[in-house]
């Protein structure tokens, strides 16, 4: 049976969402972040040397990094409803929101997190770096979601999956505040009955 190691607030969130949306059988082993340093704990460390969440272990294969594991337990689960047929007309576009989160968003939303945190007269330059990024993608981002009520079209998918936790981080940091259709679907998504089935592993 697959194994998810869960850290608490992180992406692994993703992993157990997708999983209970397939309904295949998981087990789940917990770590908790440091309460001081809100760094992952060495029990996690034990596990991968990256120390980082989420990491799955199925049949002596240790796996991380979201998109390579969404991509594992795609391949591995029977229904397979999650993402488009290669040759369907939406394939493209799905894989490229499921990329997108890690990629062209991850690096600026993280980086204002960190900045966020910073004393206000530090990083003055890269914070408009980061602004301008932002701005670009979640400007994208928007007009999409006004096109269409998911990313890759009109049916949820595991692109919906990595999409969503960064923009938690958005949410979180007021990044979404003129962003109302992003708004809207984060709502919609977050009613996903897997959805709360996932962030009740904390």
């Amino acid at each position: 049976m697959l194994t998810v190691h869960h850290l608490n607030k992180s992406r692994s969130t993703r992993v157990i969402w997708l999983l209970e949306e397939l309904e295949l059988p998981f087990t789940v082993v917990k770590h908790q972040r440091n309460a001081t340093t809100n760094l992952a704990p060495e029990s996690l460390k034990k596990i991968h040397p990256l120390s980082k969440a989420p990491v799955i272990e199925e049949e002596g294969r240790l796996l991380c990094e979201s998109g390579a594991i969404m991509d594992y337990i795609l391949n591995k689960s029977p229904r397979n409803n999650l993402r488009p047929k290669v040759d369907a007309d939406n394939y493209y576009a799905y894989l490229e929101w499921l990329h997108f989160a890690e990629g062209s968003l991850s690096l600026p939303l993280i980086s204002k997190l960190l900045i966020n945190e910073a004393p206000p007269e530090s990083n003055l330059r890269f914070g408009r770096y980061i602004e301008k990024e932002l701005t670009l993608d979640f400007n994208y981002i928007e007009s999409r979601l006004q096109c269409q009520p998911y990313f890759a079209g009109n049916d949820f998918t595991a692109a919906d999956i990595m999409m969503t936790f960064m923009l938690e981080v958005a949410l979180k940091i007021g990044v979404l505040v003129t962003k109302p259709q992003t708004l809207k679907y984060l709502q919609t998504v977050q009613q996903r009955p897997a959805y709360q089935k996932a962030k009740d592993y904390g």
